[in-house]
């Protein structure tokens, strides 16, 4: 058969077998399908129905076709096709072939105040135990229960869970995939570099800790992250959906944070989010994450023919900073807000401004540093504090146990009030994840999400240094501010009549220097891939930077933001401003050593000091105080790549897109993103064929003919992305383009190395 992987050689045929093992139960019922999809799509066809189903839902998924003209296809395929056609006659029919392959999802019905789950022992409960809500929906006119055309009740919140074992187990039953999730432990170059989440501090000391997990280098590692997303794009309504991903982290560096190797674990509907009661929705994936651990599962290994006992353990959360809080218990709100510093945050409500800012960078300077007794260049007090201590598992559990049991829910009569001043921190409940044995043993339990960090900190710099109306950090009550605290005399707001007058300060740009700046970005041109069209951002006019992607605020902080602030700020605001890009830059670095970490992490404390010194108190929100951690989190947990949000707001994207029927959105995404998944494993399963993940990237350039050039660095492989354009380079143009290619070409490297 064209194109498909027959049984036996995938699992190995009876006698091929007598060196390895029988497939268990359910891997001999996975290949059995696999096999029965295997027949010809009509007689005499060399091409199976599984093959030509798989091609056909990829182009489906690539044109984003509707399902009714999906349906018009196969009708046609099946009128010109022979007799006997195998082909399915609708896109329903399609699901359920490849939907029984295994891969499916549980409907969970949901208290509407987010109180309980209706499973389990609940199942058949018509009404909360907790709040006395109706489980049903109800008419509006008559208050009669709903019911669907088949006569079926309504719920009023149903969650959409994807059950975990039968997910992992397909990871170990194709070839293609069983081997590489061995990778960490037979591949991985043990060097003192960190490249993968295996070679950092938080992974070899779980293998410490838990040494009977660890022994079997096939026992899974997971990362989980979770965010709302909005599914209407051109909607008014609040409305927000929260999808729970499981990452699975056994995997080589260049498969690991791909959308195909993503496990979608829950779909928490909207239409609101589920703040601290999120809880509650991770109830199916923790005791299934505490089956995987205590218990395992029996899987089968297609690489080595054997079966084995799966376990799988949780390493660690990705967030964003308001999820944080949701998933941690942490309050990422109010005077206590950084989870790192814990009770010991320093902060100051300012009175005119009515914001927390957190200054004090000072204390996590060593004790004897200049800067600590100087009153002048900070906030006019001597700093005497030691740094916050670091919170082990164990301290967090003290904190939290006497809030284990408490309800969360929406329902404002039934929830617990919390007083953060009366409980000296910020604990909102104890988290689901605590109930893991091994939850409370983890060096790093939720991380610091870099890229919003990035993003919030380059707004607040370029909002701030271009005054930027309703978005600056500097303002008049900002000033206001300055005068109650009595620092900064130079900046204090002059009084002129009714009107307050404010000092122009060293960090703000005049009309000049922002068209300067501006005209830098609009003329901005990068290599393609790099960043979006910034220019396209750029408002000359008005000097406006807006409707910029996550990735651009990360291209502009880390290379560009240097580049356009030089020669328009004094030293004493470029220093730190470059300090921070620099910062960033080695921390977003894809190999790291641990001694340039405590480096950088020496540095960034020099380098907020600095800034505390130039901007006003209002513009050290949490965000500018954050990267006082970053660096220590990538000493335990390695390259932030595998813990920042950018491949998982990449999915928000592709299940946003899977939205067919606006009237069910969740439905909707579990449907299609079931299709999507099933496509995926079979497509492990095809020689040859093309699905939405092995296609070739947009600028794939390895089938184009080098230009035989005689130095190396015109022989590289490449394509035009448009119509060429002559051009006559002036004597300038001519040296730079001359000096660049001596720089870069490798056979003029010996004679510069004979010069130094």
């Amino acid at each position: 058969m064209d194109g498909f992987y027959r049984s036996g050689s995938e699992i190995g045929s009876s006698s091929e077998n007598k060196h390895g093992e029988e497939p268990n139960d359910e891997a001999k019922k996975f290949y059995r399908l696999l096999k029965d999809s295997e027949q010809p799509t009509y007689p005499g066809c060399d091409t199976s129905k599984l093959s030509v189903l798989v091609k056909l839902l990829h182009i489906k998924s690539i044109g984003r076709w509707s399902n009714d003209s999906f349906d018009m296809l196969l009708q046609l395929l099946k009128q010109i096709l022979p007799i006997g056609s195998n082909l399915p006659e609708s896109y329903y029919d399609s699901k359920k072939i490849i939907k029984d392959l295994g891969l499916s999802y549980q409907k969970i019905d949901v208290c509407k105040n987010d109180c309980m789950l209706y499973w389990k022992e609940e199942d058949k409960s018509n009404m909360c135990k907790i709040c006395g809500a109706s489980r049903w929906k109800e008419n509006s006119h008559n208050e009669e229960t709903k019911v669907r055309n088949n006569g079926k009740k309504l719920a009023v919140k149903t969650l959409r869970y994807f059950p975990l074992k039968p997910r992992l187990q397909r990871l170990f039953m194709s070839k293609k995939t069983a081997s590489f999730m061995r990778w960490h432990h037979e591949k991985r170059l043990d060097d003192g570099l960190m490249r993968h989440p295996a070679d950092s501090m938080a992974w070899k000391s779980f293998d410490d800790l838990h040494k009977d997990f660890s022994i079997e280098p096939r026992n899974v590692r997971l990362g989980l992250a979770s965010d709302g997303f909005q599914p209407f794009t051109h909607s008014k309504k609040s409305y927000s959906i929260w999808p729970v991903i499981l990452i699975p982290y056994n995997l080589p560096p260049w498969m690991c944070m791909k959308e195909s190797n993503f496990i979608l674990s829950s779909l928490i509907p909207g239409p609101e989010g589920p703040g601290d009661a999120i809880d509650v929705y991770l109830q199916p994936l923790i005791e299934e994450l505490k089956e995987l651990w205590e218990v395992g599962i029996e899987t089968f290994d297609a690489s080595t023919r054997q079966n084995f006992k799966l376990h799988a353990s949780l390493l660690w959360t990705i967030n964003d900073f308001p999820a944080y809080g949701n998933l941690s218990g942490w309050s990422t709100k109010g005077k206590m807000a950084c989870p790192c510093c814990n009770k010991d945050t320093c902060s100051m409500r300012l009175a005119n401004g009515k914001k927390q800012c957190y200054m004090g960078h000072r204390r996590y300077l060593h004790s004897n540093h200049k800067w600590r007794k100087n009153k002048s260049l900070f906030d006019g007090t001597k700093e005497v504090r030691p740094p916050p201590l670091s919170l082990s598992g164990g301290d967090v559990l003290a904190q939290v146990n006497d809030l284990e049991g408490n309800i969360l829910t929406k329902d404002v009569k039934r929830k617990v009030k919390i007083s953060h001043e009366n409980r000296g921190d910020n604990w909102n409940k104890k988290s689901i994840f605590f109930e893991l044995p091994y939850w409370s043993s983890l060096l790093l339990r939720h991380n610091l999400d870099v890229m919003h960090i990035e993003k919030n900190i380059f707004e607040n710099i370029v909002k701030t240094i271009m005054n930027t109306k309703g978005k600056t950090k500097d303002n008049v009550q900002a000033r206001l501010d300055l005068e109650a605290l009595k620092i900064r005399p130079d900046l204090h707001p002059i009084r002129k009549g009714d009107k307050l007058e404010l000092p122009i300060a060293s960090y703000t740009l005049s009309a000049e220097e922002k068209h300067l700046f501006c005209l830098f970005f609009k003329q901005l041109r990068v290599s393609d891939g790099f960043s979006s069209n910034i220019s396209q951002s750029v408002n000359l006019k008005e000097h406006k930077i807006s409707g910029l992607k996550s990735h651009d605020f990360h291209v502009l902080l880390q290379h560009l933001l240097p580049l356009g602030i030089r020669g328009l700020l004094p030293k004493a605001v470029c220093e730190p401003l470059i300090e921070l890009s620099l910062f960033f830059t080695s921390l977003g670095a894809k190999t790291l050593k641990v001694s340039e970490l405590q480096k950088i992490e020496s540095q960034i404390l020099i380098t907020l000091c600095k800034l505390e010194q130039v901007f006003l108190p209002s513009f050290f929100d949490v965000m500018v105080h954050l990267p006082v951690h970053l660096a220590k989190e990538a000493i335990i947990g390695g390259p932030v790549q595998y813990r920042w949000m950018y491949a998982i707001e990449r999915m928000l994207y592709e299940l946003k897109q899977l939205i067919r029927n606006m009237a069910r959105p969740e439905g909707s995404i579990a449907e299609g993103y079931i299709a999507k998944e099933c496509m995926t494993l079979c497509s492990r399963y095809l020689k040859d064929i093309e699905t939405k993940f092995s296609r070739l990237e947009r600028n794939y350039d390895s089938d184009f003919q080098k230009y035989k050039g005689e130095i190396s660095i015109f022989s590289q492989c490449g394509r035009a992305l448009g119509a060429g354009i002559s051009r006559i380079l002036d004597d300038d143009a001519w040296e730079k383009a001359h000096i660049y290619i001596l720089k870069n070409c490798d056979e003029v490297q010996p004679f510069l190395e004979l010069t130094k």
